[in-house]
């Protein structure tokens, strides 16, 4: 389309190759990964193609019961998300159709039967979990041009070649190819100046087969989502609630009260010093450009301010202050590199054969050493360990849907010494982290889980038992550094010290 910057374009990929239809009745942006109403290139561009061929838009937000892991925890907070984009979307011409399934399959069909009137079809661009596959699926069914728009990161997935095997490596590559990108955001809030014809709903035969979901339901309330055949073993989260307003109000808090000590005190679990962000960017509530736009106003900062190059170095490229530099390399660089590596990998981002060959090697020599002691995955999940601080870490992951990020590394390296074999510990990682994180089934908590088998690092000294030269670590040198008596009170009441095998 005319205007459009090359970045922009980088965004954009063709799923089915037709030319958009003009004697189509609407447009449709089909919301799978970017769950928002801004801040969202693929709700720019449906925009874009309904106010060049002057038709309605019909933003579908569809929500499965049967994809791995679906819980009244992950479910509770889509629903949030849901509630506030039919809110904001009441006020503008674009119709929201909030589509949630009673029983598995329910909503097969739906996207066909609307592409059938389409012009075209925009979806979201997300290279991790369910997803790719259903946007193959859909591409086989569909009757019209399809779309597929990447709203992950501030780099485009499409930049690049390969999979960066550390950090440094990634962020060399950032360094030398972001700026360009960063003077190119989506709309913060485009249905405000959505000029569109409007639409007061679908045909009568769409929603008697697919009806949207209830008011009820969106509120979540009493027995909704009891009734629905999900994991009602992982229930909601207390006082965590999803949905642009929450997670702009969470941004909001951190900026203002925490990110001025977010570099030194971070790594503190007592402290509280984190962002506590992704599950909002996970679930696609907020967006890293959002981030990074309201970062900037209080920085002062500008993306003329960065430098054409970078070495490699965490601090210093941004031209920011310390605590922001920090932040941004954790939320900008390790997060973009997991979302690369799974664009890269699409068939073993997940899998213990996606390690790099020197961790497969080492710990394949030490796949026979003793395992004293050794557990199931069901001890693993009751917390039920003799070693008191990774039991807290496990609570505050069952309860709180989520572990402090560092104690979330000692969490992960524990698994790999306790379990049968490194290939059983990477299962064991994944089913606990992705039943009960809320930032679970994501490319950047799958870098965490992996990075704890040896993914973006490399060999450490000495060489030891079970792990090999995959970097150690341990409670007892946890707890020496780290303030831990706060969070052992909180997630194990009755702990003791943190102990070793």
């Amino acid at each position: 389309m005319s205007g459009e910057t090359e970045s922009i374009r980088l965004r954009r990929r063709v799923v089915v190759d037709r030319p958009p239809r003009p004697e189509g009745e609407l447009v449709v942006y089909w919301m799978t990964s970017a769950r928002r109403l801004g801040w969202n290139y693929g709700l720019d561009r449906a925009l874009a193609i309904a106010r060049e061929h002057r038709r309605p838009l019909v933003v579908l937000e569809a929500l499965r019961v049967d994809y791995r892991w679906a819980s009244e925890r992950c479910h509770a907070f889509v629903l949030d998300g849901m509630a506030e984009n039919a809110r904001r979307a009441a006020e503008s011409p674009v119709l929201y159709y909030p589509y949630v399934e009673r029983a598995a399959g329910e909503g097969r069909g739906l996207l066909a039967e609307l592409s059938r009137r389409a012009v075209a079809i925009v979806t979201d661009d997300f290279p991790c979990f369910f997803l790719p596959g259903l946007l193959a699926a859909a591409a086989r069914r569909v009757e019209c041009r399809l779309e597929a728009v990447d709203s992950n990161g501030l780099l485009p997935l499409a930049v690049g070649d390969r999979a960066f095997p550390t950090a440094y490596a990634f962020r060399r590559f950032l360094h030398g190819q972001l700026k360009p990108h960063l003077f190119e955001r989506p709309a913060a809030a485009p249905l405000a100046r959505a000029e569109l014809p409007p639409l007061g709903r679908l045909p009568a035969a769409i929603e008697q087969r697919w009806p949207p979901a209830s008011p009820a339901l969106l509120a979540r309330a009493a027995g909704e989502l009891s009734a629905l055949p999900i994991d009602h073993g992982v229930p909601p989260v207390p006082g965590i609630e999803g949905g642009s307003a929450a997670a702009t109000r969470r941004l909001e808090a951190f900026l203002e009260r925490t990110l001025s000590r977010y570099a030194e005190e971070r790594n503190e679990p007592a402290l509280e010093a984190s962002s506590g962000l992704s599950p909002w960017l996970h679930f696609g509530h907020l967006a890293v450009h959002e981030i990074l736009a309201r970062l900037a106003e209080r920085e002062g900062w500008d993306p003329a301010d960065l430098p054409e190059r970078g070495d490699g170095a965490r601090a210093g490229w941004w031209r920011m202050s310390a605590p922001a530099e920090a932040f941004l390399d954790q939320t900008v660089t390790w997060r973009e590199l997991g979302f690369h590596f799974c664009a890269r990998r699409p068939d073993d981002y997940d899998r213990f054969e996606s390690l790099p060959d020197w961790a497969r090697e080492t710990l394949a020599r030490h796949a026979a050493d003793r395992r004293e002691p050794c557990y199931e995955l069901a001890t693993l999940e009751r917390a039920e360990t003799h070693d008191p601080l990774w039991n807290a870490a496990q609570r505050q992951l069952v309860t709180a849907g989520r572990i402090h990020n560092y104690l979330r590394m000692l969490w992960g390296k524990k698994v790999l010494e306790w379990s049968a074999t490194p290939e059983l510990a990477a299962e064991h990682l994944i089913e606990l982290n992705n039943r009960y994180a809320l930032d679970g089934r994501d490319p950047n908590s799958c870098s965490g889980i992996f990075w704890c088998l040896g993914r973006f690092d490399r060999p450490w000294g000495p060489e030891r038992a079970i792990f090999g030269t995959v970097r150690y670590m341990s409670s007892l040198n946890t707890a020496r550094k780290l303030r831990l008596e706060p969070y052992l009170r909180r997630y194990g009441p009755n702990a003791a010290p943190p102990l070793e095998p």
